[in-house]
């Protein structure tokens, strides 16, 4: 059965590139001198931000978390590690990854189009390294994907900027005059014996978590557009995620059929416009921005720039909803 929704409630539902409200101190090292200028979004879900005033644009569970991590040439994003899956796709910008509790196991640079997965329970930082500002667009897996693990340094430099995180996951500022409340103990840097129980990632393991733009290929699909599934059951990163990750490419012109499946589906713009239509409406969307579609809505996509485009979908199920391409 499908559902009815009107214009407004669907406009809800979409988030500008341009109306993304970022938060410059989410995290332990946002006073760090390097780490000092990036900003995190979180578009939908709480992510991992330990901020508790961190803006959520859109704050219905999706099995999956989406946000964003914009940083200025050279800002870091220092060493940590998830409890859950952690998928980053380049809007815009050059960046390096960098693997390991001191940096030194690999490192691999992303550029626009591009898509990496992380495994979990490992040490990843990464870098704008262009020469502008960059954005990453990121998936975490899970409605809720628990906290990060900070390297041993990164705690340790934070201590000097005032900021204390806290064992329940609350950061205190103590420049500020804020004290850790009675009973509460701050996080304590992991000693050595402890980080043995995290994983290494070598060059070529590090290689194989990552998709280049066109590298891809596409078969058409129940949404009437050739898709490339990038990450999920059959697709090049075939490993649990809990969520799928596909490419849509729209020729100039091009329209898709008209259809409906029980998964939630976000949609981000990597390139190009397009136009998403449904009973009721229709909505642009243009580069950045990212479209949650609720299951089971009868809708359709299609490109409405000269040069096609292309975005990214992100559903529920570490399968696709529907069980072969048509």
């Amino acid at each position: 059965m499908t559902i009815r929704i009107d214009t407004a409630a669907m406009a809800a539902r979409r988030v500008r590139y341009a109306d993304l409200i970022p938060c410059t101190t989410a995290f332990i090292d946002t006073r760090t001198p390097g780490s000092d200028r990036k900003e995190n979004f979180t578009i939908i879900g709480p992510g991992v931000a330990e901020n508790p005033d961190q803006h959520v644009h859109i704050s219905e569970p999706h099995g999956f978390n989406i946000g964003g991590a914009r940083q200025p040439p050279h800002c870091v994003n220092s060493q940590h590690s998830h409890e859950t899956a952690e998928v980053f796709a380049v809007l815009s910008g050059d960046w390096k990854f960098t693997m390991g509790v001191d940096k030194a196991d690999s490192e691999i640079n992303l550029h626009p189009g591009d898509i990496i997965s992380i495994p979990t329970n490992c040490f990843r930082g990464f870098e704008n390294v262009g020469s502008d500002s960059g954005f990453l667009f990121a998936v975490l897996g899970g409605d809720d994907p628990g906290r990060v693990t900070w390297a041993p340094d990164v705690l340790r430099r934070a201590a000097s900027t005032g900021l204390v995180l806290l064992e329940n996951g609350a950061l205190i500022d103590t420049a500020a005059g804020r004290q850790v409340p009675p009973g509460q103990v701050a996080v304590r840097p992991l000693e050595p014996a402890e980080l043995e129980r995290f994983d290494r990632i070598n060059a070529a393991a590090l290689a194989g978590c990552v998709v280049r733009a066109g590298e891809t290929a596409a078969t058409e699909t129940q949404n009437g557009l050739p898709e490339a599934l990038v990450i999920g059951r059959g697709g090049v990163l075939d490993w649990p995620h809990g969520f799928t990750v596909s490419r849509v490419d729209l020729s100039a012109g091009a329209a898709g059929a008209w259809h409906a499946h029980d998964q939630p589906e976000v949609l981000f713009v990597l390139a190009g416009t397009a136009q998403l239509e449904w009973d009721d409406g229709k909505l642009d969307l243009a580069p950045g921005d990212t479209m949650s579609v609720p299951r089971t809505l009868m809708r359709r996509l299609s490109s409405t720039d000269g040069a096609g485009a292309t975005l990214l979908a992100v559903r529920g199920g570490d399968a696709l909803p529907w069980a072969t391409p048509v």
